[in-house]
């Protein structure tokens, strides 16, 4: 009789734990906190920029746009939205992440499984490089390593210079893979993205690759195309080291936002 009951007392236990764990409405274990944020101030954006990569260096503004025939690298100016140096990319091109680095800007190609590199100073094209994976999207650096992503959960670490592949580091919410990882910024010891096709921003531990903290965008999204009906999806985060601000915008959106998170 014990052991019937002894039985049936572990059955309930294990189904109530299932259910937990399926349950929408109960905080699984090492979920991302919610990231709130405020806008500080909007500037221009070029609305035929379709963003890849977007980062500030050296207290100046740089893009990368995408889009076969369209692609460019550009130097922009901060307050009035307008390009101050550009390169186009061939038409077979299709732009996507930029870093820089010792003034060499590095540029990732969507589908072409080749980047380029250019001298900061006149946009010269220095070179070409490969990368280890099939696609192309975002990049960012830590001080040390390029990091990139391929719209996966992985991030891809590689040496400056050769763009030799250190490590791959998988991202992971609340222990599930993540995905969609594109547009990505350094900030503070912390890698933040874009997700794809969503309003969210993930803050990212990259000791352990774990989603840390999240904020939704969504609102902001939903503003833009009020203001420009072509608009698309967030996409671009810099960060003025110097000043401690952080910047944001999207694929064909009209505004630029700097953007003050809640951690």
């Amino acid at each position: 009789m014990k052991k019937i009951l002894f039985f049936i007392l572990l059955t309930g236990f294990i189904a109530c734990k299932n259910e937990d764990k399926n349950d929408p409405l109960k905080p699984q274990a090492n979920a991302p906190k919610s990231m709130s944020y405020s806008i500080i101030n909007t500037y221009p954006h070029d609305t035929s920029s379709y963003t890849e990569g977007l980062l500030i260096y050296k207290g100046d503004l740089y893009e990368s746009s995408g889009n076969y025939g369209f692609s460019k690298l550009k130097k922009v100016d901060l307050k009035t939205g307008k390009s101050l140096k550009a390169i186009p990319l061939e038409s077979k091109y299709f732009g996507e992440g930029i870093v820089i680095i010792n003034d060499t800007v590095y540029q990732l190609t969507y589908k072409e499984k080749v980047g380029f590199m250019y001298s900061l100073k006149d946009f010269k094209k220095l070179g070409e490089f490969k990368f280890a994976s099939d696609e192309g999207w975002g990049m960012t650096s830590d001080g040390i390593n390029i990091i990139a992503s391929d719209g996966s959960s992985n991030l891809y670490y590689y040496q400056p210079g050769t763009l030799k592949l250190l490590k791959t580091q998988a991202v992971t919410e609340a222990g599930s893979f993540s995905f969609n990882l594109n547009e990505l910024e350094y900030i503070d010891g912390y890698i933040y993205a874009n997700q794809w096709q969503s309003g969210y921003i993930l803050k990212i531990d990259p000791g352990t690759g774990q989603i840390a903290a999240k904020a939704d965008l969504t609102k902001v999204w939903d503003r833009v195309k009020t203001l420009y009906k072509n608009a698309e999806v967030p996409n671009g985060i810099a960060y003025d080291a110097a000043t401690k601000k952080i910047y944001v915008t999207g694929k064909f959106w009209p505004e630029l936002y700097e953007i003050q998170f809640s951690q």
